[in-house]
């Protein structure tokens, strides 16, 4: 048996964690720059704000609703997953961690899934304050399933036998299922496929003829016959990548280079924490391309590296280099994006016979600035060229602090 945790209104959820004074209130969660919504409590969808809605669209509907707003907190909501997990792992060794808000797991027990369901959504609630649901069924695709209906069982649903499955497959609707994308649900609607029960109802032959080879392995999980099995290793990422939009268009070099500096430092960060070295570097600006009365333009150069690194010394320097060679006046700039690929273990690097290289002094000033940073704080130690608070950063207004990752944010209690 599988089980599926998901985190309810996540994002929203972690605010409400440190602000209790917003239980029951509606709330929302604003993109980078605080563009639209991302996230939702129920009372805020409830209320119709839907889901990607223009921030600006919907400010006089925030006020007459008195909606609580907060700009996207990443840092919390990475530490606060990671203590999710940490406890649901504490239930079962063998854990996907699917996003940073659910996973899977194997259920360990042979009975009382009901009761297990139960002692993970408590003990999660109890040591990190973030509500869950649990829903368990024989595969992943019916435990995702199982998950959805949780809004109607009370936090836990359980779907463990032929009849129980077959009742929740005829109310479960077709575009709803795991691995039926718009395309796909817009055609099998067409034909009279409306529920996973019908779906799961049609023969084989047909599944093969309208679907991938991913619905075939979901149209047999449907019928209880595990395809699709736990991945319980991590793959290594193929590329990695900083990028934000500024908070106000520019043409200046000048902050076209502090903002490189800024990426290229947390790319190089990223990296080391990956245990990556990067082998290729790509660097581009982009326009806004909804400022149709401005002239468009996306340079972009990608640089072999002659040695693979990850010390931001290098990055930095490489990626200085490429902005430079794409860099063109007079277009007003809103992004720069600086992307590392060919990636490969840093214990597999070799070195080029025909060229110097500085990358092991470099590498040692790198572990250097994050043992000090790690220990006093994240920009203690840091590149001249690199602010802290540059004038052209992610406009987030409705910020809140960083709890439980930044000493002089963590909550006072008299």
């Amino acid at each position: 048996m599988f089980a599926l945790i998901d985190c309810n209104n996540f994002y929203a959820s972690c605010e409400r964690l440190f602000k209790p004074e917003f239980n029951g209130v509606p709330v929302i969660v604003l993109s980078n720059n605080d563009g639209c919504v991302i996230a939702r409590s129920n009372e805020a969808k409830e209320l119709g704000i839907k889901m990607g809605a223009v921030f600006y669209m919907i400010e006089q509907e925030i006020k007459d609703h008195k909606i609580a707003v907060f700009s996207s907190n990443y840092t919390l909501y990475g530490d606060m997953s990671a203590r999710v997990m940490t406890n649901i792992a504490r239930f079962s060794p063998d854990v996907e961690v699917y996003s940073i808000d659910e996973c899977f797991i194997k259920v360990p027990v042979t009975t009382g899934y009901e009761k297990f369901a139960h002692d993970v959504r408590n003990a999660v609630i109890k040591n990190t304050g973030i509500p869950v649901s649990v829903g368990i069924a024989p595969t992943k695709t019916l435990a995702k399933l199982a998950n959805k209906m949780c809004k109607r069982t009370g936090g836990v649903c359980v779907l463990d036998t032929e009849d129980v499955i077959t009742a929740a497959l005829k109310e479960y609707q077709v575009e709803d299922l795991w691995g039926i994308g718009r395309a796909y649900a817009t055609q099998l609607i067409k034909i009279g496929i409306n529920t996973a029960a019908d779906l799961r109802g049609m023969p084989i032959g047909f599944i093969q003829e309208k679907l991938t080879i991913q619905g075939v392995r979901m149209w047999n999980e449907l019928w209880g016959k595990s395809c699709i099995p736990l991945s319980d290793i991590i793959e290594r990422k193929k590329g990695l990548c900083t990028s934000r939009a500024f908070s106000k268009l520019t043409n200046s070099i000048d902050d076209l280079r502090e903002a490189t500096v800024n990426y290229a430092s947390r790319l190089a960060l990223k990296l080391r924490r990956d245990n990556s070295c990067a082998t290729v570097l790509s660097i581009r600006l982009l326009t806004n391309r909804f400022k149709t009365d401005k002239p468009q333009a996306y340079p972009s150069i990608s640089i072999s590296l002659v040695h693979p690194v990850n010390n931001t010394h290098d990055i930095v320097a490489a990626a200085l280099s490429g902005l430079e060679k794409i860099y063109l006046p007079g277009y007003m700039f809103q992004k720069v994006e600086v992307m590392a690929t060919g990636l490969i273990p840093e214990t597999e690097v070799q070195l080029n016979l025909f060229s110097s290289f500085n990358g092991v002094l470099n590498d040692k000033l790198s572990k250097i600035m994050d043992d000090i940073n790690s220990h006093y704080g994240v920009g203690t130690l840091r590149i001249a060229s690199e602010s802290l608070k540059p004038h052209w950063a992610m406009k987030r207004k409705y910020l809140s602090p960083n709890y439980t990752s930044k000493w002089a944010d963590i909550l006072k209690v008299k």
